[in-house]
């Protein structure tokens, strides 16, 4: 994923970066509204997933149910968003979670004032906390428009940007603790997917937690198949499923016919509740 609004190839120029199970009710209670909420229980999947720009046909992803990989990211909306989502409707969410297939909603929001790469929409410190609100409802909204239902996560993707710019920085927490809150109100977990080295280690590293997302997705291109082993961070953050590990992007990969470049992930967190 990590830059699926651009092409695999613009994303290098761009930044230089360098046994599946289901469970329920394995949420914990930073991913969920304070509010008395009955929320439903969580449904968490445990193995390979991958993540490409479109979601694939729904021939493809009947054809690459092979078992290597259990779970498919989809991109299910914000602005920034760079491919469209021809197949992506709520036919296809029904239908390819009906032969197995496990869904992890993305939402590309609002990007850093400081981030060096052109987005159609860029927050700044005075837009921030209405901005996270506005994309949150959208977020919501798409992805119940698709059949996810209330206690499904909704991943957030925010790319690379420098995190030593302490206004930028503070900026971002803003808009991602207002994005947060705005979905456990709407009662939809939060997640977060960033890069080890700026975003995701903005999350981990930040100081006050509050409103921050409860499930973290972090890029790591090392190829190692893990959500434990490479884990940058302490070892009690974001634990009871709650990690998800991009470890390898561009991998073009062929299943009963059908050709996808996709990316790799090792996953242990939520997923999508459909049906």
């Amino acid at each position: 994923m990590a830059e699926h609004r651009q092409s695999g190839k613009r994303r290098h120029i761009t930044w230089g970066v360098a046994a599946a199970a289901v469970v329920a009710g394995a949420g914990i209670a930073a991913q969920q509204s304070t509010a008395a909420t009955t929320w439903p229980a969580q449904k968490t999947f445990t193995g390979r997933a991958f993540d490409t720009c479109a979601a694939p046909s729904l021939a493809a992803m009947r054809a690459w149910n092979t078992g290597f990989y259990g779970a498919a990211a989809v991109y299910v909306g914000g602005k920034n968003r760079g491919c469209s989502q021809l197949n992506l409707t709520a036919s296809w969410v029904k239908s390819v979670s009906s032969v197995g297939w496990k869904l992890i909603p993305v939402y590309v929001g609002a990007q850093p004032p400081c981030q060096t790469s052109s987005n159609p929409e860029r927050l700044t410190a005075s837009t921030a906390a209405s901005l996270g609100a506005t994309d949150a409802a959208d977020a919501v909204a798409q992805a119940s428009a698709l059949g996810m239902k209330p206690g499904s996560p909704v991943y957030l993707d925010m790319e690379p940007y420098d995190i030593t710019d302490k206004a930028c920085n503070d900026a971002v927490l803003t808009y991602v603790r207002a994005f947060t809150k705005t979905l456990r109100a709407k009662v939809y977990r939060a997640g977060f997917y960033g890069f080890s080295s700026s975003s995701a280690k903005a999350i981990a590293n930040a100081t006050d937690k509050t409103d921050l997302p409860g499930n973290l997705w972090y890029a790591l291109w090392d190829r190692q198949n893990t959500t434990t082993a490479d884990w940058p961070w302490g070892p009690t953050q974001y634990t009871h499923h709650s990690r998800g590990h991009q470890y390898m992007v561009n991998s073009k990969e062929s299943r009963g016919g059908y050709t996808i470049t996709v990316d790799r992930n090792a996953w242990d967190a939520p997923v999508a509740l459909v049906g």
